[in-house]
């Protein structure tokens, strides 16, 4: 076989190597309404030039507080969780590349050198013979021609799985800074109630100062004392346990840094945090279609599609090829010479005849992928109802927010009321004490659904699929990815 010959073969097989056999790959329907809710309970009365979208958005516009993207930023540089994912993506990248590769022959060169002794008593001549033997050759080592698309579907597969990995990756990233920053605003929201615990203390102590006193001189009964004593108690009760909860956030918020936050980062309370940016998903529900678990279980879809290519390439031949070309010589000086030219070309075939595990193993992928589908479409029905949960949480938490805040504002007066009249001597200490507790009851609760109102905030960025930067960051990955 001459050098035309061999290139001539070799172009065949590379035309006939693009042949496939996955199956052309259709995005499902989406098994929701194609607006998110809007109306009813999901309104709040403000013009959509009042919130702005969440696309284009960045994580740093979203949390403005500028102690909070500090922290932020420590977590996403030294985060495990968030370092593994990153680690994963890199895998599958090297993953796809060895698939990619097993397109393309593997050319290797070797070289030899061999030199041996006949001793006289073994010659036919009688005399002792030297022999010497070298070569150098270069060739394709067993490269399976991809005829049938077997090697072209695991390429596939990868390629799915790295991108996959990467919206792991995506989601991973996105989590840890909704996390952090639902961390950071309970740490507020518990350093808040922990003031609150300390100004009561402060005040009950005041009080039972003024009734001990009283109770010395025989102007106050038994019952007033033991109840301004259950106060100061109760005060300390709860210094201790919003003490345990500060800790404890500060013990969480350290293990999402990856190290111990600085205390000049921290917040003092809840008024200290600048107001997160209020942020809507518009009125169509493919914004949900951004989601990293989404893209992800799209991802895997592909990769079921891919591994029915697999199967179906199963059924026919796998053919691989071994070439050889190179020189061999007895004398190392006509190693190089036209005479010493060598080459060699071998085939193999193997096509099955009967297995069933091969009929299996398509029912298998067949059946994968409609698993896929389903999971498909199951997480974006949750994405929806995610979205719809923290949509109406926010109508109905700044509802509550403002209803609390009147209370408060009454529970304050009704105080300074109650202890106005007391010093007159017009109602007795028990009017005061219940007053008391109702404003103390209500500025925790109102501290509560502040937190609530922020919480909700992060969870709506999060439900969302993350700000634009890491999704323009996987996008622009995928492409590059296709264009090799």
């Amino acid at each position: 076989m001459n050098k035309t010959q061999i290139l001539s073969l070799v172009g065949i097989i590379l035309f006939l190597n693009g042949c496939a056999m996955i199956p052309k790959y259709t995005r499902p329907e989406s098994p929701i309404p194609t607006v998110l809710p809007s109306e009813g309970a999901y309104m709040d009365g403000r013009s959509p030039e009042e919130v702005r979208s969440v696309t284009g958005l960045r994580w740093h516009e979203i949390f403005p507080d500028k102690n909070l993207q500090t922290v932020i930023e420590i977590s996403l540089a030294n985060n495990r969780d968030l370092r593994i994912a990153v680690l994963n993506v890199e895998r599958a990248r090297s993953l796809y590349g060895v698939k990619k590769a097993e397109l393309f022959p593997a050319v290797s060169v070797s070289g030899a050198v061999s030199k041996s002794r006949i001793p006289a008593d073994l010659s036919t001549t009688g005399e002792a013979l030297i022999y010497e033997e070298d070569s150098v050759d270069l060739g394709i080592t067993s490269w399976e021609i991809d005829l049938f698309g077997r090697i072209r579907s695991l390429k596939d597969q990868a390629l799915q799985e790295y991108l996959g990995s990467e919206q792991a990756q995506r989601g991973a990233q996105t989590a840890l800074i909704s996390e952090v920053a639902r961390v950071y605003l309970t740490l507020a929201a518990d350093l808040e109630n922990l003031k609150l615990a300390r100004s009561a203390l402060e005040t009950q102590r005041s009080v039972y100062g003024l009734i001990r006193q009283q109770y010395d001189k025989g102007i106050a009964n038994e019952a007033d004392l033991r109840r301004s004593q259950t106060q100061v108690d109760a005060a300390n009760r709860d210094i201790a346990f919003y003490t345990q909860l500060v800790t404890q956030d500060q013990n969480a918020l350290n293990l999402l840094a990856g190290c111990s936050v600085p205390e000049d980062l921290l917040p003092s309370g809840l008024t200290s945090v600048s107001p997160l940016k209020d942020i809507s998903p518009g009125l169509s529900s493919e914004v949900l279609l951004r989601r990293p678990d989404i893209m992800a279980a799209e991802h895997q879809l592909k990769v079921a599609y891919a591994l029915i290519g697999v199967a179906r390439a199963a059924f026919f031949p796998r053919i691989s090829l071994t070439t050889v070309t190179g020189t061999a010589s007895y004398e190392l000086s006509s190693l190089f010479s036209p005479g010493a030219k060598a080459w060699g070309l071998a085939s193999q075939a193997a096509m099955p005849i009967f297995d069933t595990r091969t009929f299996a193993a398509y029912r298998i992928s067949e059946a994968t992928r409609k698993i896929s589908i389903a999971q498909y479409e199951k997480t974006i029905q949750t994405a929806f109802r995610e979205v719809s949960d923290a949509l109406i949480a926010r109508e109905m938490v700044n509802k509550q927010v403002a209803a609390q805040e009147s209370i408060v504002n009454s529970a304050q007066k009704i105080y300074e009321l109650s202890d106005q009249r007391y010093t007159q001597g017009i109602d007795s200490y028990l009017s005061v004490l219940d007053a008391q507790r109702s404003l103390y009851a209500a500025q925790q609760a109102l501290t509560s659904l502040r937190l609530a109102k922020l919480v909700n905030q992060v969870r709506l960025y999060a439900v969302l699929g993350g700000d634009a930067e890491s999704q323009d960051t996987a996008s622009n990955t995928s492409r590059q990815v296709h264009r090799k």
